[in-house]
């Protein structure tokens, strides 16, 4: 199925886009056209400007694209699972299209409301906003009659376990796609529902979860990342938790536990083809981030509650999880976030660190407890924190990354 955006939305684009210039980088371009070099001035206009006009096609390959997250190019597909992954790349044309391959749940009835939702922007403007919801769709995402200098994104918004996609093709008419460079720093964000972005898109505490009220990029992970012109990196899902995902029984829930998945691709209840990102190792080795961010505890609280063996238990794993992330990580600072939805847990955290210190002999773990969200700035479904609870922690966290970063 194709889905098209607004001509006129697009039309405007293209006035826009040449008022600025472009990304550019040094990685080579694939496909069948050659790169035109843009020596023209700020004063150029559309008709100066002179690019192939042949549709070409090219895949989703680190010659072509920017990655963004954990993806795994497999089979001529560009497999995402994990929220915020995708695409990103620059070219200057009149078309662009996107093929975007479905999950196992995309056309499952009972899947019900948990198929992936994606976004796509152009110069940073969002232009597709979509559940996934066919074996295949092909998104038109630039379609204008004058040269468009553009810069477009593909984004999951949704997270691993409900669904994946398959990024399959590219097709654009104009210079050759490149991929945006890389930025200064890169950051990991690890954690649950929060970084997730569960249900921001609902404003009603009493609604539950959904695909289509999730968004990544409104949550506080993508935010710090934003502020500090950053790129990113998520490992988060729903529920789960260091010894115990999300319970309401008090008995423990192993079954959500994110350390078992920290090294691989993602989780999926799902398939999407012979792909299970579960199934796929992580390689450590492509980027190692700068400084990761580690925002768990929610859901092991609905466990330990003020049971001190079952904290001191959670204490004992969390120092294991920094030593599992640090030693794939070795270089990078780690700072250990906690208190949106609660901060019994905040203390016990310390003393992991502390623990982690005092075993290891080594440093660089540092600690924030973030101030609980407010009735005043609202609740989301289930109670998930909204869009302003998420900014103000995003504040308060670039403030002491830039000051570790700094030190």
């Amino acid at each position: 199925m194709k889905k098209n955006i607004s001509l006129l939305l697009i039309c405007s684009l293209a006035a826009a886009s040449f008022t600025a210039c472009s990304d550019s980088g040094n990685s080579q371009s694939g496909g069948n056209t050659e790169s035109v070099k843009n020596e023209t001035s700020s004063s150029t206009t559309t008709e100066d400007i002179v690019v192939p006009m042949k549709e070409s096609s090219y895949k989703p390959t680190e010659e072509n694209v920017k990655m963004l997250g954990r993806t795994a190019y497999i089979d001529d597909t560009l497999f995402c699972a994990l929220s915020g992954t995708g695409i990103e790349f620059s070219f200057t044309g009149t078309k662009c299209s996107i093929t975007v391959q479905g999950d196992s749940g995309s056309t499952n009835p009972s899947n019900g409301d948990n198929q992936a939702r994606v976004a796509v922007y152009v110069n940073g403007k969002r232009v597709i906003d979509d559940t996934v919801d066919q074996a295949e769709e092909v998104y038109s995402v630039i379609d204008s009659e004058t040269p468009v200098e553009a810069t477009v994104s593909l984004v999951k918004l949704s997270e691993s376990v409900h669904s994946t996609i398959g990024i399959n093709e590219i097709k654009a008419t104009g210079t050759a796609i490149k991929p945006t460079p890389n930025k200064d720093m890169f950051i990991e964000f690890i954690g649950d529902s929060i970084t997730c972005g569960y249900g921001i898109d609902d404003p009603d505490k009493n609604h539950h979860f959904s695909t289509k009220t999730e968004d990544v990029t409104k949550a506080y992970g993508y935010l710090t990342a934003q502020k500090l012109n950053a790129d990113y990196s998520m490992v988060s899902f729903s529920g789960y938790g260091i010894i115990s995902g999300y319970t309401v029984n008090e008995e423990k829930n192993t079954e959500q536990t994110l350390p078992p998945y920290y090294d691989k691709l993602g989780r999926s209840w799902g398939n999407n083809g012979s792909f299970f990102p579960s199934n796929v190792n992580w390689d450590f080795s492509k980027r190692q981030p700068d400084l990761i961010v580690i925002n768990l505890g929610t859901n092991d609280e609905s466990y330990t509650k003020n049971n001190k063996e079952n904290q001191n238990e959670f204490s004992a794993a969390y120092t294991e999880f920094l030593k599992q992330v640090r030693e794939k990580n070795p270089n990078a600072k780690v700072l250990c976030v906690y208190g949106i939805m609660g901060d019994k847990l905040y203390p016990v955290i310390q003393d992991a660190i502390k623990r982690y210190t005092e075993e290891t002999g080594k440093s660089g773990v540092f600690s924030l407890r973030l101030d609980p969200q407010t009735e005043s700035d609202g609740f989301c479904a289930d109670w998930h924190p909204s869009e302003k609870t998420h900014e103000k922690a995003s504040e308060v966290i670039v403030k002491e990354i830039t000051r570790i970063m700094e030190g």
